[in-house]
This record gives C-alpha cells, sequence and structure tokens, in this order.
C-alpha cells in the first residue's frame, strides 16, 4: 500500500508487525465491519472519544460486539461521571474523521488511552488505520506499548 497512513508509519517506525484491512468507507458499525473482514467482532475494536468534567479526554477502545458502559468507565478513572463525545466533538478533539480516529494517530496528543480488558485474551485485534475503510490488525500489547493506553474493565 503506497498511501501509508500515520498509524501504519508509527506501527512501521516501531517495528510492529500488522496486517491493513479494509472495508467501505461508509461503513462505521464495527460488527458490520468485523463481518466484511471475516472477523470475529470481539476482535475488532471501535475507538471511542469520552469527555469528563474536567481533566483530559479519553480515547477507550472496546470490541465491536460490546457497549462502552460509562459507569464503569467513570469508576475507571475515579470520575463520577462521564460523557460519550458527540461525533462533531470526537472529530474537533482528534482532528481526525469519527470512522477513522486511531490511537496510533493521537499519541502524545493530550488524550488518556484505555483499552478494554477483554483484548488481553486475543492474539490481534483490529483498530483504525486513522482512515474511514482502513483497519490495522495488530497484537494489543503492542498497541499497549506503543500508545501507553492502560487495560480497563469498561464493557457491557
Amino acid at each position: 500500500m503506497s498511501d501509508k497512513t500515520l498509524p501504519m508509519r508509527v506501527l512501521e517506525g516501531r517495528k510492529v508487525d500488522y496486517e491493513v484491512h479494509t472495508y467501505p468507507e461508509q461503513e462505521r458499525d464495527a460488527e458490520k465491519i468485523a463481518e466484511w473482514l471475516d472477523i470475529p467482532a470481539d476482535r475488532v475494536f471501535k475507538t471511542l472519544v469520552a469527555v469528563r468534567e474536567q481533566g483530559k479526554p479519553l480515547l477507550v477502545m472496546v470490541p465491536g460486539s460490546h457497549q462502552l458502559d460509562l459507569k464503569k468507565l467513570a469508576k475507571e478513572v475515579g470520575e463520577k461521571k462521564i460523557k460519550l463525545a458527540s461525533h462533531v466533538q470526537a472529530e474537533a478533539l482528534t482532528g481526525l474523521q469519527v470512522g477513522g480516529i486511531s490511537p496510533l494517530a493521537l499519541i502524545n496528543k493530550g488524550f488518556v488511552m484505555l483499552l478494554d480488558r477483554s483484548a488481553v485474551t486475543c492474539h490481534t485485534i483490529c483498530i483504525s488505520a486513522g482512515k474511514k475503510g482502513l483497519n490495522v490488525e495488530l497484537n494489543p500489547a503492542e498497541l499497549i506499548r506503543i500508545t501507553s493506553a492502560r487495560y480497563v474493565d469498561v464493557i457491557s
């Protein structure tokens, strides 16, 4: 692939093995993307932007087969209340389009990065490659290492 995204360049710069998967750009539903890629939905992780009353925004990666539990998330980060960012707010905070928000494109950009603990049971997971219609598949331990994310229990 000649048009490498920032996340792909980050992975290559860190010598991380990854595989690129493509799907229709208009598709944003993680479960449908998993179906399209013929990968279990619990291995296709969506990156959600959450905001708290004070402090840095959160990038929360959860499997497409589950929903983010905001109460669990608030407890994990020691907050009383956390809200999911609207699409407009998520795009303004990240500078990326919804459907193309990748933690690998937002390293050192002031986000607290969290990965649902269910990822530890997967040899590889897929996350956005920073552009609609593109995912990268990589080992979750490498994702943690590169992004300094931490594991949390945040799905319902």
